[in-house]
């Protein structure tokens, strides 16, 4: 495979710096609130020049940062916590294994924190448009189908419980949201009671969440 030219390449850097000024001006300022203006000050191009590499504007610079940053992001996430299926095959690899999955997880969106804000944003606000909600479920859908594949083989081998594995998977995901909402909320609220990390580091995240879904809340001793 050949190397990409260097043409290639500042075209590629380009982008990509016209993709960071869209992320940080939307975390800002949110979807309604940005204009093209902006974004191209913000990335020291000519408004022209945006156009020229999307189209369509601030939808197009949307709908980029959303499959590359977090439908790909979450993929690769997905992809690499689930090295070697043998360790589904067991309770106790299934368990350590989803561990690595939530611990990723907590570890990717706070290294995309913008992308994290910009998101919690923009979902409230296109889940009242059929349109746009239908785009973003369409979205969405691709990383619970990666979701829902070692989910299902840990299933099939006996180590989880026989469940619906997709609504599994939204409870898993939805978990990791709830836990980095709260997370936000104490980081943008000064006056919270939470501390800036609820639940401390990504590993102590993934403990906590990983205990609630797989051990549930009642004491041992209290279990039917």
């Amino acid at each position: 495979m050949n190397a990409p030219s260097r043409r290639e390449r500042e075209r590629q850097m380009r982008r990509q710096a016209m993709l960071a000024a869209a992320l940080a001006v939307f975390a800002e300022k949110g979807f309604d609130g940005a204009t093209v203006d902006e974004i191209a000050e913000r990335a020291e191009f000519g408004k022209g020049t945006i156009y020229n590499y999307f189209p369509d504007g601030k939808d197009a610079l949307f709908l980029a940062l959303l499959d590359e940053l977090v439908v790909g992001g979450l993929h690769r996430v997905i992809r690499d916590s689930f090295p070697d299926a043998d360790e589904l095959s067991t309770p106790a690899g299934a368990r350590t294994a989803f561990h690595r999955l939530i611990r990723s997880l907590v570890e990717h969106h706070r290294d995309e924190d913008d992308a994290l804000l910009m998101f919690l944003k923009e979902g409230h606000r296109m889940a009242f448009d059929a349109g746009k909600s239908a785009l973003l479920a369409e979205h969405f859908n691709a990383v619970f189908d990666a979701l829902v594949v070692p989910i299902e083989a840990a299933i099939a081998s006996g180590a989880l419980r026989p469940m619906p594995a997709r609504p599994v998977a939204h409870l898993l995901m939805g978990n990791v949201r709830g836990y980095l909402m709260a997370e936000l909320d104490a980081r943008c609220d000064p006056s919270a009671t939470l501390p800036a990390a609820p639940y401390g580091t990504p590993a102590d995240a993934a403990d906590f969440i990983t205990t609630a879904l797989f051990d549930g809340l009642l004491a041992s001793d209290s279990k039917a």
